[in-house]
């Protein structure tokens, strides 16, 4: 979606839940609601909501995009993870 779609209220949220191969699976959403105890931070002028507990997991998590050979895509390098599925979108601490 383009910015003028979304709006200036909207953010992204990322989180982890529980599921994948490896117990723990990444969450990109887009929200508009702020909920208790949400983190903010931003960075290259986008807004990323975490909930406390998906902080607990996520602290010093880098999230990058790839566009290389092996596709599109949005990529976590997770310094908490001890161990990650082979695609990439599961982890477990």
């Amino acid at each position: 979606m383009q910015d003028s779609q979304l709006g200036s209220d909207y953010f992204l949220r990322v989180s982890v839940k529980g599921g994948g191969c490896s117990g723990l699976s990444y969450n990109l959403d887009f929200d508009n609601e702020e909920k208790k105890g949400d983190q903010f931070f931003e960075d290259h002028g986008i807004r990323i909501a975490l909930d406390m507990k998906s902080f607990l997991y996520l602290a010093g998590t880098e999230l990058d995009f790839t566009d290389g050979l092996n596709g599109k895509g949005f990529a976590f390098n997770n310094p908490n993870a001890s161990r990650s599925c082979g695609c990439g979108e599961s982890f477990s601490v």
